[in-house]
């Protein structure tokens, strides 16, 4: 997926993913939710999220609603939160290692 925000264009295809998660679930159930956070060559981070009907990232028209897929920009914080969150240990190890400190 690729989505141009404030004139920078972010882009799964060729930024590093640090991360995924998923829920297991179809991509036909309306509970269905995946995300993943990337960082792109220039050092900036973005979380691209896919969702069902019944996840936030629904969309809505009258009564009608789906589920949609989006990329939104990140701090260095939101996505070291988001990695820590998903128990994604050895990325933030060589990553992050400032954020962390030996119990």
């Amino acid at each position: 997926m690729k989505k141009i925000i404030e004139g920078k264009i972010y882009n799964t295809e060729t930024a590093i993913l640090l991360g995924e998660y998923s829920n297991g679930l179809s991509h036909s159930d309306a509970r269905f939710l995946e995300e993943a956070v990337y960082v792109t060559k220039k050092g900036a981070y973005f979380l691209y999220g896919a969702g069902g009907a019944l996840t936030k990232y629904v969309e809505r028209a009258g009564n009608t609603s789906w589920g949609t897929s989006i990329i939104t920009v990140l701090t260095e914080e939101e996505a070291y939160k988001w990695l820590e969150k998903h128990n994604k240990w050895q990325v933030i190890e060589e990553r992050f290692s400032s954020y962390i400190e030996e119990a």
